[in-house]
Order: structure tokens, then C-alpha cells, then sequence
């Protein structure tokens, strides 16, 4: 029983990854139009169900056409799973994407 727990849990930090990295590419779309931290935050929460308390969003480098912007978004997860949940910790999930500012 305990094993399927672990294997569930497993499955829920790897949902959390891929929809990191889902928010990720959607933010970096919204920055490469409107290149300010404002915006591809408010992209990242709108794209998805990930709580926004533990999600962060920041841009660096170019704020003008045909310079490369990058957008740093990373996740909190918080393992939820009963009896095995503390077993896993919390675990920041980071991932960025360079585009070119429009």
C-alpha cells in the first residue's frame, strides 16, 4: 500500500514539473510582447492551476525589440500524499526559457 502512496506521490511532482514548465513557455510568450516581470507573471497564473503563492516569475537581460529576454520560473511543491508525504521534501522546481524581446 505504502509503494502505490510513493508511486502517486511520484506522479504528482511530475505533473508539477511538466506544468512548470508549461507556465514557463506561456510566460515567455507574454515577456517577449510586453517584456516587464508584471507580465509574465500574470501570464504564469493565468495558465495554469498551480497555487501562486509558491510560484515565482522574474525576467532578465533586454527590454527592447530584438534583445533576448530570460524568464525564470520556479515552483514550491508541497507533497500531499498521506502517510508518505513526509517521507518527500519540499522540492523547488526551476526552469527558464530565453526569447527574443518583439
Amino acid at each position: 500500500m505504502a509503494m502505490i502512496l510513493v508511486l502517486v506521490q511520484v506522479g504528482l511532482l511530475v505533473r508539477d514539473h511538466i506544468l512548470v514548465v508549461h507556465v514557463t513557455r506561456e510566460a515567455a510568450r507574454a515577456a517577449a510582447i510586453t517584456p516587464t516581470t508584471e507580465a509574465a507573471t500574470a501570464a504564469a497564473i493565468n495558465a495554469t492551476d498551480l497555487d501562486a503563492n509558491r510560484l515565482t516569475v522574474t525576467t532578465s537581460g533586454g527590454q527592447f525589440t530584438g534583445q533576448h529576454l530570460k524568464v525564470l520560473v520556479s515552483y514550491k511543491t508541497k507533497p500531499t500524499m498521506p502517510i508518505v508525504g513526509h517521507l518527500f521534501p519540499d522540492i523547488t522546481i526551476t526552469e527558464a526559457l530565453t526569447v527574443r524581446v518583439e
